[in-house]
């Protein structure tokens, strides 16, 4: 199963001024990036706060969201509450026959997945913007490495950074 973290960052590496805000600051090309490859994977794993934060199942690809809270259930079959750890939701999608999957966030999400070592791919949109303070792509001290695999100026002034995880 490859595992793409796909997420958007400030300038000064931010994924949000805090955990409720609207993730209305990105612009076009990286909303339409975000489209094609969630898309393609068919499938994307969040935290709650995350899906809380946009409000709504995106169609056309199962929606996976991390909780603890065993009262937040769906009838929609494209969204799933769940408190099972990273490696065992991968599996379960493995069942159903995804070979891909998009990890959307949060920093918190981000975080469970590297340090399970889960993580194949970052795509890292670098938005020319700067908020000075808020959320990190990840919630805890780390030391990975990566390997640059392709730089892409995708519009409006974003860059497309997309990294392999050295494992």
């Amino acid at each position: 199963m490859k595992v793409i973290l796909l997420m958007a960052v400030t300038a000064d590496g931010m994924i949000a001024r805090n955990s409720m805000q609207l993730i209305d600051w990105t612009g076009k090309a990286d909303k339409q990036y975000f489209v094609q490859i969630t898309r393609e994977a068919g499938a994307m794993i969040m935290g709650s706060k995350t899906f809380d934060t946009i409000g709504t199942v995106l169609p056309g690809r199962k929606n996976i969201v991390m909780t603890r809270d065993k009262k937040r259930k769906s009838q929609d079959k494209d969204l799933i509450f769940t408190d099972q750890a990273p490696g065992q939701i991968l599996s379960d999608l493995a069942a159903q026959g995804f070979s891909c999957v998009t990890l959307i966030g949060g920093s918190m999400v981000n975080t469970l997945f590297l340090k399970a070592n889960l993580i194949d791919e970052l795509h890292i949109t670098m938005v020319p913007r700067l908020f000075g303070r808020g959320l990190s792509l990840f919630s805890d001290s780390l030391d990975t490495h990566l390997e640059l695999m392709a730089v892409k100026e995708i519009g409006e002034g974003h860059v497309l950074l997309i990294y392999r995880l050295q494992k």
